[in-house]
């Protein structure tokens, strides 16, 4: 068997995985540095700005849906070097991103309260979280177009351009949430809606820092023609491919927001509590989820290529190195709940913290079922151009499964908060015999890419 080192396919992910880890890394260094800043300004605003992110949460699973029928077919058109197919590809993404980024920026100005109300009926935190709603209308907006372009760059394997424009945005983030957050250099002090504001030039800035970079591309772009570009062939492709990933991901998204609209109900410590694992959660699944994208990329532009029997062994390759991360973030988790016990016992009450160490204790194992669910669906089985599995199975899992579930322990049998916790929390284990039975099987592995597309427009 081949070591790590002496396997190339190993050699080619670590290149294109280190960028990714260095961008996930940052984005949850941001999502800790809300938790971290807000938590001086009180246990409301932590759970105010957890609640309202849920929405950004959803709108970057709709971007990611888009992204990857994008990312998916650009891959395999890198592989067959045809940079205009992925230009074409690119403005028909940014057409629906705009159309779904300006209805969330508009409910975002409009009906801000209302969309509190979803998770909550405490007063307080509704007018919190709606005040960060409305100043966060802006960075929807910018975040779409940003995200397609960055999205298209990382499938050709410019991760590291891509990433550079994400270590921008999350810098500035930081920042600009000390300067808002706390009033520092003559600003006002803004609590959680200095959260949002922050978010939203930062955003800005990252488009800004896209265009400019684009201007210098010598091939892939962020040019707003191809909007207007026809293809029927193309359209056609990206329709197939990304209407069953979008679904899967809004389905999955929406379906996790569920969880905290069951916690949100639960009470403001369960909330606190769970603000600050899914901050734990986030690093610890970095490594995981980094092999995993980079993976996806790798395999699409191997089979892109045509080199099916090569694409099969390195999906293989792939699953090891799976199993060895998600095993790893599970010990990250572990490794953290000391200092975070010790830290979160500052705003927390005594009730939130020991939520908040058993919900850390479930996720030490809760990341390897992640971290396998995540390579397969929306790595592996995308590289391939198999999207609808995820779609069907994801939605079997998360809709007739768990958030009925979670549902039905919280509110008919009124089960303790903890239990309710940890029912959730066998989601991922729950579909493993189904989505490792069609890795097996080898029905994910095509060719989606087309010859002589423009001579037939």
């Amino acid at each position: 068997m081949k070591t790590i080192k002496a396997n190339p396919i190993y050699s080619r992910i670590f290149k294109l995985v280190l960028p990714i880890i260095i961008q996930n890394l940052l984005s949850a260094a941001v999502s800790s540095a809300d938790v971290i800043m807000l938590n001086y300004v009180g246990q409301t605003s932590i759970s105010a700005v957890s609640l309202a992110s849920q929405y950004a949460g959803i709108l970057f699973m709709v971007f990611y849906g888009l992204g990857t029928g994008a990312a998916m077919l650009c891959a395999q058109y890198y592989g067959k070097k045809d940079f205009r197919a992925i230009q074409v590809i690119e403005g028909i993404a940014l057409r629906f991103v705009l159309c779904i980024s300006l209805l969330f920026a508009g409910a975002s100005l409009l009906i801000p309260c209302q969309m509190m109300q979803v998770f909550t009926n405490d007063r307080e935190l509704i007018l919190t979280g709606a005040l960060y709603l409305r100043f966060m209308s802006l960075a929807y907006l910018c975040w779409g177009i940003s995200e397609i372009y960055l999205t298209v760059l990382r499938s050709a394997g410019r991760v590291v351009i891509s990433t550079a424009m994400n270590v921008l945005a999350f810098s500035l983030n930081v920042i600009l949430n000390a300067v808002f957050i706390f009033g520092l250099f003559g600003a006002p002090a803004l609590g959680a809606a200095g959260v949002a504001i922050a978010t939203s030039l930062s955003r800005l800035i990252q488009l800004l820092a896209c265009l400019a970079v684009s201007a210098k591309s010598p091939d892939i772009k962020l040019d707003f023609r191809y909007l207007f570009v026809r293809n029927k062939v193309l359209f056609s492709d990206f329709i197939r491919l990304s209407l069953p990933a979008l679904g899967n991901d809004v389905s999955w998204g929406v379906a996790f927001s569920m969880y905290s609209v069951i916690i949100g109900h639960l009470g403001t410590d369960a909330v606190a509590a769970n603000s600050f694992v899914v901050v734990v959660r986030n690093f610890g699944t970095i490594l995981c989820f980094g092999i995993a994208n980079a993976g996806g990329i790798l395999l699409g532009n191997i089979i892109g290529e045509n080199k099916m029997e090569q694409a099969g062994n390195a999906a293989k390759d792939l699953m090891k190195l799976t199993i060895i991360t998600g095993a790893i973030g599970g010990g990250i988790v572990l490794a953290a709940i000391p200092p975070v016990l010790g830290y979160a016992s500052a705003s927390l009450s005594e009730q939130a913290i020991r939520y908040l160490k058993i919900m850390l204790l479930i996720n030490t194992y809760y990341i390897m079922g992640a971290a396998v669910n995540t390579t397969l669906i929306a790595g592996v089985f995308r590289a391939g151009g198999d999207s609808r599995f995820g779609f069907i199975c994801d939605t079997i899992d998360m809709w007739v499964y768990a958030v009925p579930l979670g549902f039905f322990a919280a509110f008919i049998l009124n089960l303790p908060v903890l239990w309710v916790y940890f029912l959730l929390c066998t989601d991922e284990f729950v579909k493993w015999p189904w989505v490792i039975r069609h890795y097996r099987s080898g029905k994910w592995l095509h060719n989606i890419t087309r010859d002589d597309l423009f001579e037939k427009t």
